[in-house]
């Protein structure tokens, strides 16, 4: 227990010399002593530290040789530290200054890489998620024999399918709230995900919820609009069935081909 105690006072009082070094490091009026004291603390990860160095310099040594690798150093400091907000930022930033700089190439890697890393679950706005594919992607565009750009392929498909999920769930949303807030939004958002995931599992389903929902919308309408949206369903059917022949959806899809055909002859008749 005693040695214990005795361990406890020695790296306690590691910390208070160590704290005292670094106040000192921070009063000084010499950018170069902070400068070297920031990349030392970078080298021991403490990057806490080294953040609050260059910050306090970088301002004053804009345009030096230290600048651009203080700039650098300062957003992995960031990136370390999981403030990936933040490191997106400056890493940007530093594309930006130091177009030529030997890091560039990585800099602007990083940049999309901290925004993939914002990316929230599907469920939330996916905003970030959305610039994150295309930092990536302009990063391969760019860079396509990079050593990054297979893991940045790899990255991009990950957050393709958070996006594919979370458009899948707004139709979903959007069909089952058709009767309250109207039938032609989610038409247009089914089609926006047929276009925008052509190869999605869901398109399936998708595409026998906009039969559904064009059946209704017809139904739903002032008699001079019926024939037409009728007519919508039926090609909607037709080209559901060209793709998907086999559909566990199909018994359903043909009965609401049927009613439409009936009312459809209802307006032949009617002449």
């Amino acid at each position: 227990m005693r040695e214990i105690r005795i361990l406890i006072l020695l790296v306690v009082a590691v910390g208070m010399l160590g704290s005292c070094k670094f106040r000192k490091i921070q009063k000084s009026g010499d950018w170069k002593v902070k400068y070297e004291a920031a990349l030392a603390y970078y080298e021991e990860e403490d990057y806490h530290r080294t953040i609050i160095l260059l910050e306090d310099i970088l301002p004053i040594i804009r345009g030096t040789e230290e600048a651009e690798l203080g700039n650098f150093y300062l957003a992995y400091s960031y990136y370390y530290q999981k403030q990936y907000i933040l490191s997106a930022h400056h890493f940007q930033e530093f594309v930006k200054i130091y177009g030529r700089s030997e890091y560039v190439m990585e800099a602007e890697y990083m940049h999309a890489y901290s925004l993939y890393l914002q990316s929230p679950d599907y469920q939330l706005d996916q905003t970030v998620t959305y610039e994150a594919v295309a930092a990536m992607q302009n990063f391969i565009n760019k860079y396509p024999a990079s050593d990054y750009a297979p893991e940045a392929d790899r990255i991009i498909d990950d957050m393709q399918v958070k996006l594919e999920k979370k458009a899948y769930e707004q139709c979903r949303l959007y069909y089952k709230l058709r009767e309250l807030r109207g039938y032609k939004a989610p038409l247009v958002v089914f089609d926006n995900f047929a276009d925008d995931f052509p190869d999605s599992k869901y398109n399936e389903e998708v595409s026998y919820l906009r039969i559904e929902t064009a059946y209704d919308y017809a139904e739903a309408s002032i008699p001079s609009k019926q024939k037409e949206r009728y007519q919508a369903a039926i090609d909607h059917y037709l080209e559901f069935i060209d793709k998907y022949p086999n559909s566990e959806y199909l018994k359903d899809a043909e009965k609401i081909y049927g009613k439409s055909i009936e009312e459809i002859t209802k307006f032949a008749d009617s002449k």
